[in-house]
């Protein structure tokens, strides 16, 4: 499906009041939607916020682990050096970095994706799995939110909350980004505002516990927003989470560094119940490619990061999401 065929058919369901679900890649060559039974006949399963188009399976008490097989460090070290002499000659103030790190995975995806305990889930066929902690946007009523979550710590470390409320370099990241997503908003919406900056959530997972910092965004749309919400999404993406800032010109460094085209990892996923939207960003993303497993992750890059801190935040997001 081409971006003008899902902005036409997206407009043309929220409209007329019709449910669906939709799915978009990073580089919004393969954007698909779909009805919540059509999904499902094509073995795509998705829980957004409790709101699934499956029945709940028999719990399992077994754990499903994932594990780095081979680190990509060097690798990861050249692209960081090439992020930062763009950082440094002005070219973007923020890049959100990623890479594939080649994982053992001792289950299958489907399995996986009814263990994880995470607010956005979507299992796309047989070839991965997202469990996504952050919401893209969501949209109630003619009110749009948007929660940018930048910056990720493990609770293994002495004082983790203060360090990473008080790190300058966290500051600056979550401010970039909290900007370029309320000017995204104000394309479409009115009075966008900033409800919480910078506040903490836990997750949990099966060795410890990471932070997340997250702020949350609200705008008002007009009454007719339904019409345009194709244009709306489309226009939003990348989210400026995972892409960086200034978009267009960071988007031209991201896809000269890193090792491949991303795909379904960092675009977006969500569905409309008839009335209300809502989306998450594909992170946490476990992929397949024929018998072996690649988990995508990564953070975004400023002149002030450190390589070792960047990649170590790289792996620590390599995790399954608990009770």
């Amino acid at each position: 499906m081409s971006v003008a065929s899902f902005i036409e058919k997206v407009n043309q369901l929220a409209l007329a009041g019709t449910p669906f679900f939709f799915l978009i890649d990073f580089e919004k060559k393969k954007p698909l939607v779909y009805s919540f039974e059509e999904a499902a006949k094509k073995n795509i399963l998705f829980d957004i916020r409790g709101f699934r188009n499956y029945s709940l399976p028999k719990p399992k008490s077994n754990a499903h682990q994932i594990v780095p097989m081979q680190r990509s460090e060097e690798r990861y070290k050249t692209a960081f050096d090439q992020v930062q002499v763009h950082l440094n000659r002005g070219d973007s103030y923020l890049v959100n970095l990623t890479f594939p790190t080649p994982v053992s995975f001792n289950g299958n995806l489907k399995d996986l994706f009814h263990y994880a305990q995470s607010r956005y889930k979507v299992l796309f066929k047989d070839q991965f799995v997202s469990y996504s902690p952050e919401c893209f946007v969501k949209i109630k009523g003619n009110t749009i939110y948007s929660h940018p979550m930048k910056g990720t710590i493990s609770t293994a470390i002495p004082n983790a909350e203060q360090r990473v409320l008080g790190n300058p370099k966290e500051i600056a990241e979550h401010a970039t980004i909290v900007d370029l997503i309320r000017n995204d908003l104000s394309s479409y919406a009115s009075k966008v505002r900033v409800n919480r900056f910078r506040y903490i959530e836990q997750i949990k997972v099966q060795a410890e516990s990471l932070l997340q910092v997250s702020s949350e965004i609200e705008g008002t749309l007009k009454d007719d927003w339904r019409a345009s919400l194709g244009n709306l999404l489309c226009d939003m993406l990348p989210a400026g989470s995972i892409s960086g800032a200034p978009k267009s010109k960071t988007l031209e460094i991201i896809r000269s560094v890193e090792t491949d085209s991303r795909g379904y990892y960092t675009g977006v996923y969500g569905c409309f119940d008839g009335q209300n939207l809502d989306s998450a960003v594909a992170i946490r993303f476990l992929e397949k490619q024929e018998n072996n497993f690649f988990y995508r992750s990564g953070g975004g890059v400023t002149s002030q990061s450190s390589c070792k801190e960047e990649y170590q935040e790289l792996l620590d997001k390599i995790y399954v999401p608990t009770l």
